[in-house]
């Protein structure tokens, strides 16, 4: 595969300075780097992002995640490594990712698993960081970015 342009938020540095900036606040709600990663693979799973899957889980492994983790984060239902909270993560990572998928994209089940897990500023920015890496697999599929280019 050939890329059809550099990446978008690379051609306008305005742009990777909003992504950054915004990649960067789910930490400061507390939310664990390493399982962010894991709701950052899983995302670019769904959205076939070969070079956010290939990145992501290196980044997880360098915050100390798990090959177990990693590898099953696709069946992370059936899956015994996920707590209750990570479990509630990732239903709303997949139906914030699938949005067309039904007719309620974001059932109140998933929302409401959610809100007994995390509180109001955790919870946003869970749903920030959702949004933040689904940007990140779009700009790299339509462009055809390509995995294994940049490791980090």
């Amino acid at each position: 595969m050939q890329e059809r342009m550099g990446n978008p938020a690379l051609v306008i540095p305005e742009a990777m300075q909003a992504l950054n900036a915004l990649g960067k606040l789910p930490a400061t709600a507390g939310l664990a780097p390493g399982f962010l990663e894991i709701v950052y693979l899983r995302a670019s799973q769904i959205n076939g992002c070969s070079v956010c899957i290939d990145g992501h889980w290196r980044i997880a492994r360098n915050h100390g995640e798990t090959d177990e983790r990693l590898f099953a984060v696709a069946g992370w239902r059936e899956a015994p490594y996920y707590s209750d909270a990570e479990r509630a993560a990732l239903a709303l990572t997949e139906a914030v990712t699938r949005l067309s998928d039904r007719a309620d994209p974001v059932p109140d089940e998933v929302w409401d698993e959610c809100t007994r897990h995390y509180d109001g500023k955790s919870l946003a920015a869970l749903v920030m960081a959702i949004a933040n890496i689904n940007v990140w697999n779009r700009l790299n599929v339509a462009t055809r970015q390509v995995a294994g280019k940049w490791k980090p």
